[in-house]
């Protein structure tokens, strides 16, 4: 790009700093220069309650022009992004609509003019549930041309994953097959998704602002324009967690069992922090410290060596590593820059699109110390290796607790991950930091990540039915400490499984003391390991298949929660296979029966 954007003459910048805008402008890619440009935006928040009341009194939006933002979210952030952003349009002006994805009419779709969609990725690539039947419609020959509409995609994703934003891709290809015209390009956002969720917001206000309002001020400041308001009262989050004193850190998995796993109990004494049965805990973890030192080690560097942080300050490396960055998981991202710094052929072989399984199969069991090792770079320096990482990501955990039954507590339910493979140990970086390096009278970093699509029914008196093997128990063991302190009618039915009976039936005297007392209404169990024949949760609910139908008919809410993988596609086939032999209909009515559910809110699931 051989123009000059900036002079000193044409913006209030010097000579020098307008020469090191052009340097880098002219390196940046269309996408780059976008996420710049919105991240400036959410910079220039300082002034934003002014300007915002200045936009929103000047400014007259073209309602004739409907704009409506879509969600589809599994856990909520995606919910959470999508009301943000109507949050910003409404303060610019503008009358944004906001919908799930379940609850959106398709015939709708040919009538939008602008279209801003926000979805997450769920499982191997797929859609979450509450956005399956959009998706399904719009990659159908039903879906229309649409021609008139400009639309934007923000994509949610973990790049530890294979199909790394998978569902937002392919929203934004299939609207633009379909005609739609991007306003802006697709964003992929990791697990640390805000900075670049809250440029991408930015950025659509602004654009929109300057096409449908009809004050000449409302553009003329356009980084003003959409801002969030800063100053509001402190909240405990991911970046500002609340710390926790540890209560209770008991394992509950037997002697002898293969699993170990453990009750977590957490104070909030004056946190002001507070849950619904449903929600998750987010827990902010450190890596272990032996590992930081092996890393360090590795890459011959010292650990007090100076560096430069995500934030721009300077901390030691030892701290870095140990407490903002991932430094187990291998993502392609870094596996793409690491081949490249390590002029490694073999990698770049790997990381070909036709070796897509090949990749899979290598990353599986390893870390990144094992690329490190296997693969080393001379010469790099601690600042470049700091480059190639991501953010340490929180970990969330579904909460065992009822707030209202221990509203100074909050319990977890984990299970210790320890392995070996390709002849070193491994251990879960947030799983073993609970389990054994938070000392009696040490404290947790956590924030509440609520989850509105998993959920106790607003209706005390309907009968609920809970799968929840393993560690996927710990919800309902909050839903049930809720129901009984709210004193609620509905009937409970659970079905749990893990693999012995003797060693693995987590909470197993107080699912007892729920039955003798009423509360649980039926339990249901499978052990795995106890016999040759094994028998999971699905076998469970096939031999119930004809009392599980009843409860369906009577308004049942169905929840799942576990394994993505494995646990969670058996027990949705079962459900299906449920339906269709009791209520004697075809698999294609049984299918509609079940989305019929989901859509009521009455099957909800938190699976990982």
């Amino acid at each position: 790009m051989g123009n000059n954007f900036f002079s000193a003459q044409n913006s209030p910048l010097t000579a020098e700093q307008a020469a090191l805008l052009n340097q880098l402008i002219g390196d940046l890619s269309p996408e780059q220069r976008t996420w710049i440009s919105g991240y400036l935006a959410g910079l220039n928040a300082a002034t934003i309650d002014s300007v915002a009341s200045q936009v929103a009194a000047t400014t007259v939006s073209n309602t004739s022009d409907p704009i409506t933002v879509l969600f589809g979210s599994q856990t909520g952030n995606a919910e959470k992004l999508a009301e943000k952003l109507c949050t910003r349009l409404t303060e610019a002006g503008l009358t944004p609509n906001l919908c799930s994805m379940s609850n959106y009419k398709p015939r709708q779709l040919k009538k939008e003019s602008y279209l801003f969609i926000i979805a997450s990725t769920h499982g191997e690539g797929d859609p979450p549930d509450n956005a399956e039947i959009f998706h399904e419609f719009l990659h159908s020959t039903k879906a229309p041309k649409l021609e008139e509409l400009e639309f934007s995609v923000l994509a949610l994703g973990d790049s530890s994953y294979e199909f790394f934003c998978k569902t937002g891709h392919d929203f934004d290809s299939r609207l633009h097959t379909l005609g739609g015209k991007r306003i802006l390009d697709c964003v992929s956002c990791d697990v640390d998704y805000e900075e670049e969720a809250d440029a991408w917001i930015a950025n659509v206000v602004q654009t929109l602002s300057q096409k449908l309002t009809t004050t000449a001020q409302s553009v003329s400041n356009p980084l003003s324009i959409g801002v969030a308001n800063n100053n509001v009262a402190s909240t405990y989050s991911k970046k500002n967690p609340f710390l926790a004193p540890l209560l209770e850190n008991i394992q509950i998995t037997g002697r002898g069992s293969s699993k170990e796993v453990r009750h977590i109990a957490l104070s909030l004494e004056d946190s002001s922090l507070s849950f619904k049965p449903g929600d998750a805990l987010g827990v902010v973890p450190t890596n272990h410290p032996e590992l930081v030192a092996e890393l360090i080690e590795a890459l011959g560097f010292s650990s007090g060596e100076k560096i430069a942080n995500a934030k721009e300050e300077e901390i030691s490396l030892d701290k870095a590593l140990s407490h903002e960055y991932e430094i187990t998981t291998i993502t392609r991202p870094f596996l793409e820059k690491y081949a490249t710094l390590a002029e490694s052929q073999e990698l770049k072989e790997l990381l070909k699109e036709e070796n897509r399984e090949r990749l899979r199969k290598y990353i599986y069991g390893r870390e990144l110390i094992d690329i490190i090792q296997t693969y080393p770079i001379a010469g790099i320096t601690a600042n470049q290796f700091i480059g190639l990482l991501r953010k340490l990501p929180p970990r969330l955990y579904s909460i065992a607790s009822s707030y209202q039954a221990n509203p100074d507590e909050v319990h977890l339910t984990v299970a210790i991950v320890r392995y070996k493979s390709y002849g070193r140990s491994r251990c879960g970086v947030a799983t073993t930091f609970l389990a054994e390096r938070i000392p009696e009278d040490g404290t947790v970093p956590i924030y509440i990540d609520s989850n509105k699509n998993f959920h106790l029914p607003e209706n005390p008196d309907a009968p609920i039915i809970m799968v929840g093997p393993g560690t996927g128990v710990a919800p309902f063991r909050a839903f049930l400490e809720e129901r009984e302190f709210l004193e609620a009618q509905g009937k409970n039915w659970l079905f749990f499984g893990d693999r012995n009976f003797h060693t693995d039936f987590l909470y197993q005297q107080e699912w007892i003391a729920h039955r003798k007392s009423g509360l649980l209404t039926k339990i249901d169990v499978a052990f795995s390991r106890d016999d040759s024949r094994k028998t999971y949760v699905q076998h469970r609910m096939l031999e119930h298949s004809n009392e599980i139908y009843a409860w369906l008919e009577e308004g049942a809410y169905f929840y799942v929660c576990g394994d993505a993988e494995s646990m969670a596609p058996d027990v949705h086939e079962a459900l299906l296979t449920i339906v269709e032999k009791e209520g004697d209909v075809s698999r294609e009515r049984a299918t509609e029966y079940v989305r019929d559910l989901q859509q009521n809110k009455r099957y909800q699931r938190d699976v990982y």
